[in-house]
């Protein structure tokens, strides 16, 4: 028994540290992407694709992973954030309600199903969630009454989540795989519950395009 714990315990210590280490990982390119990718869609609103990198966290070890990679990117982005406490605290809301909604669902069913049904579920979390945050909170820090933000809602709020959520969600499910072979070849094989078969390429290759097809109807409908 003592030789088996001693054997099991340096294992263990190997693991937890692989896993600080993706997550550190992961939480740098998070920043980095965002501080990199900013794409102006509507009014003050731009894209950015952190929201990937923070789901894959969750994808690998679950909803806490996913919201401490949360906090940390939305700390790092904090001083080059013109909005300040209350930035930080949407990108925290924002990104949560996406990425631990896919990892809890995905946590429940570790198949391209069970990813693609957390992905798109995540884009409704997100929607909605920040539906409410816009409501409560955009007033403060814009200038603005709430009945002014009412008509904003839907008419740049809800299109600009729904195109964000709708792209990182068709990239996480397209992006998540190579990213595993990724790791595998850098030294840090994880488990790949993606299974070798037609019907798994049928199924991203459709949420894909259902979620191409959402982002096009959303800027179509912010161009109109």
């Amino acid at each position: 028994m003592k030789k088996t714990a001693a054997v099991s315990a340096p294992a263990q210590t190997t693991s937890a540290t692989r896993k600080i280490v993706i997550l550190a990982l992961l939480s740098a390119i998070g920043f980095i992407s965002m501080m990199i990718i900013k794409i102006p869609v509507v009014g003050f609103l731009k894209y950015e694709p952190k929201d990937i990198f923070i789901t894959f966290a969750g994808f690998l070890y679950g909803p806490l992973a996913a919201l401490g990679c949360t906090v940390v990117t939305s700390l790092l982005e904090l001083p080059f954030s013109s909005t300040g406490l209350i930035g930080m605290i949407m990108n925290i809301v924002s990104s949560a309600a996406f990425a631990c909604t896919a990892s809890f669902i995905y946590q429940k069913r570790r198949d391209i199903y069970g990813a693609a049904i957390g992905l798109v579920c995540s884009v409704a979390a997100m929607s909605v969630s920040m539906l409410l945050w816009n409501y409560l909170i955009s007033p403060l820090y814009m200038g603005v009454t709430r009945e002014e933000i009412v008509p904003m809602l839907t008419a740049m709020f809800l299109p600009f989540n729904l195109l964000k959520s709708g792209i990182n969600a068709g990239i996480t499910l397209l992006l998540y795989r190579p990213f595993l072979r990724v790791l595998h070849l850098c030294g840090y094989p994880v488990n790949d519950h993606f299974e070798d078969k037609k019907s798994s390429v049928i199924v991203v290759s459709c949420i894909a395009a259902v979620m191409l097809a959402l982002c096009i109807g959303v800027v179509i409908f912010l161009n109109r």
